[in-house]
């Protein structure tokens, strides 16, 4: 069988076979505006704001970054394909968007895990917060994130630049995704097997495990607090991360199971949509709304 590297990718989204392509091209527009727009806003809003700048709002911000990078490698591209009818990617483009897509992913898992890390100092060390959250501390903290993930990001994408293909070059999905790739592929590697489950368990499963043990704790400080607005007031400074990160581990888990299911192609490819469009759009929305200093800056900033 002859095994070649393509030139470029066949991209097979869910939506070939849709008559109502405008409708599905306005809602991904819609979603893509809405997304930037509030996170460009969320950016704008603590970068005028001094004292916003604080470790919660810090992190903040690079979610905000995080969602930006992640809706814009995939929904473009999208959307060009809709408007134009040619579902063809080309190598570069295709692992570029791999690249960022999986920097994103990777980004926000650690992220939200430093994100509940800084409500367990607050709620439960609140007198060694400016310590253990310093200035010096939160910038390494940003490093660390940003570097891991790149070479998270890297060491998934390369591997799978290099597979070689049977004679289909047709990704399964709306998007280049490193695991449609390998399908796609003449049976990829047992090595590459071993990255996934190393990556799923290092970005995905450990994060996940610290952030059920630091709300854990933070429950149990909460529940000591005698008065009931006490508790509600404590409660509230870690509902939005709480609400974010239970959406974002949930879709994320849901599309990932989804993999390994017998469901359709199309329903795989629509809760993939939801969880790399939909969450990173709402997530500023969930933080804005429920957050008094966010909107109160956000009312000053567009008067």
């Amino acid at each position: 069988m002859n095994h070649t590297s393509p030139s470029d990718f066949q991209i097979s989204p869910f939506f070939t076979l849709s008559a109502d392509k405008v409708l599905i091209f306005h809602v991904f527009l819609f979603i893509y505006v809405i997304g930037l727009l509030m996170n460009i806003l969320i950016l704008s809003v603590i970068y005028v704001n001094d004292h916003l700048q604080v470790p919660l709002y810090i992190f903040l911000c690079n979610l905000s970054c995080i969602d930006i990078c992640s809706i814009t490698s995939t929904i473009p591209k999208l959307l060009a394909m809709i408007l134009s009818g040619n579902n063809t990617i080309s190598f570069t483009q295709c692992f570029t968007q791999t690249f960022f897509f999986l920097l994103a992913a990777s980004a926000e898992d650690i992220l939200l895990f430093i994100m509940a890390y800084d409500r367990y100092v607050a709620i439960c060390n609140p007198l060694h917060y400016h310590h253990l959250l310093s200035k010096r501390i939160c910038i390494l903290f940003i490093f660390g994130i940003w570097v891991s993930a790149s070479l998270n990001s890297l060491l998934m994408t390369l591997p799978v630049s290099k597979m070689s293909f049977c004679g289909s070059n047709r990704v399964q999905n709306f998007f280049c995704d490193a695991m449609d790739i390998f399908n796609a592929s003449c049976g990829g590697s047992s090595e590459f097997n071993i990255l996934i489950y190393a990556e799923l368990m290092v970005f995905g499963l450990f994060p996940t495990i610290c952030n059920v043990l630091s709300y854990g704790k933070i429950v149990r400080v909460i529940l000591s607090i005698k008065s009931k607005e006490g508790r509600r007031k404590t409660f509230s400074t870690c509902l939005s991360h709480l609400i974010v990160m239970t959406i974002y581990y949930s879709a994320g888990s849901i599309s990932y199971l989804a993999l390994f299911s017998d469901r359709t192609a199309i329903m795989k490819q629509i809760l993939s949509a939801f969880y790399v469009t939909v969450v990173p759009m709402i997530n500023p929305l969930i933080y804005s709304l429920r957050n008094k200093d966010i909107i109160k800056a956000c009312r000053k900033l567009l008067k």
